[in-house]
């Protein structure tokens, strides 16, 4: 199994399923990190799918469910629905803040806190991410 993480990543991952076929080396499992910011464009380059943090795991799988059957389409446009948080979340030095108050919220975990010197959200942050994950119940509504 390989972790992959690395940016930019999509010519690696095509690299290595290419090496790997031509070279006669047994397939190993990739799954793909970065808060699954690239995971349709990195499933269709051959990875298998994703071990990264992010608040809707669910969405993870069902986007790597949907593409391994054939339906490349279909994840792509549920991975487009989440897309405003995944990046939300992915801000450096404050995104870990967001995932937890959101895990917090959906039930996940009893406390949002994160650990000293760790970022905290702002009265404001919290309206962003209401308005955000507001939107996104809109979005899935109507699917």
């Amino acid at each position: 199994m390989l972790k992959h993480e690395d940016w930019p990543g999509l010519e690696k991952l095509s690299e290595l399923r290419s090496r790997s076929k031509a070279e006669g080396l047994r397939r190993i499992s990739i799954l793909c990190g970065n808060g699954g910011l690239y995971l349709p464009q990195e499933l269709s380059r051959g990875a298998d799918g994703a071990m990264t943090g992010f608040a809707y795991p669910e969405m993870l799988v069902s986007v790597c469910k949907k593409f391994e059957s054939g339906d490349q389409d279909g994840a792509e446009d549920l991975f487009d629905l989440y897309l405003p948080v995944i990046k939300h979340e992915q801000q450096p030095g404050y995104g870990l803040a967001v995932r937890k108050e959101t895990l917090h919220r959906r039930g996940a975990i009893s406390s949002s806190k994160v650990r000293t010197p760790g970022p905290s959200m702002s009265s404001a942050d919290h309206k962003d991410l209401d308005r955000l994950l507001e939107r996104l119940d809109k979005r899935l509504e109507k699917t």
